[in-house]
């Protein structure tokens, strides 16, 4: 047999678990509407992305260099297409790097370089015309020098590979010229709802994702507080 003091407790337990469930139902549409936009930004970037890598794939490195022709002939001038590039794990790409020197000076006997930077800093990839990693035989340069071509190829992409290539040229006067450089981001197959998804673009959602929960618990904390109280009253009153 319960006393009159456990009755009372047992009464104010039930009654807090009780309202406690209806202090949550009104933070529920804000959870809804957070996962809604977390969703909607990580298709809107995958979105864009793609659309930003099909556009500079429809640029060809040799289109470019022939519009490019038109500057200055005295200036040594350099430039790398595309600006981004997006390839999945296996897939072959290619970046542009095109070049021309001063009063058609000769192309030959020429120094190329090319080096990466990421978030773990910067790496050479070719240095004197030919590939700085031991080993490698998934990169390699394909243009043709003689021409001002110093195009790099990289076989088997990899989750290693992203980052951002940069072309560098040692002309014969020289001068050396560096590019703009061309940002690689690595996508996988096939993510969620069959949205391709780069390595960026995860990192952006997940962080989306417990900001909206780190956001929503700020919110309900102060109601919560407020109902427990009321809770105890209610209890009491009964």
């Amino acid at each position: 047999m319960l006393d009159t003091k456990g009755k009372k407790r047992m009464g104010t337990y039930s009654a807090m678990r009780q309202d406690i469930p209806k202090c949550y139902l009104w933070a529920m549409p804000f959870l809804l509407i957070s996962l809604i936009l977390v969703l909607y930004a990580g298709v809107s970037n995958a979105t864009q992305e793609n659309a930003a890598t099909s556009s500079n794939s429809s640029n060809h490195p040799t289109e470019f260099w022939m519009k490019t022709m038109t500057a200055e002939p005295w200036q040594p001038f350099l430039s790398q297409t595309p600006e981004k590039e997006k390839a999945k794990e296996g897939e072959t790409v290619v970046f542009g790097c095109q070049y021309h020197s001063s009063h058609g000076s000769s192309l030959n006997n020429l120094t190329v370089k090319w080096y990466k930077r990421d978030g773990k800093g910067q790496k050479d990839v070719m240095e004197n015309n030919v590939t700085a990693l031991e080993n490698n035989t998934r990169i390699f340069m394909a243009g043709n020098l003689s021409e001002g071509d110093a195009s790099l190829t990289i076989l088997k992409v990899s989750a290693s590979d992203h980052g951002t290539y940069y072309c560098q040229v040692i002309l014969s006067t020289g001068d050396v010229v560096t590019g703009d450089g061309t940002k690689l981001r690595i996508q996988r197959a096939l993510g969620w709802l069959g949205i391709e998804e780069s390595i960026g673009t995860i990192i952006g959602v997940v962080a989306a994702g417990i900001g909206g929960l780190i956001v929503l618990i700020v919110v309900l904390t102060p109601r919560l507080r407020k109902c427990l109280p009321c809770a105890k009253v209610t209890a009491h009153e009964a």
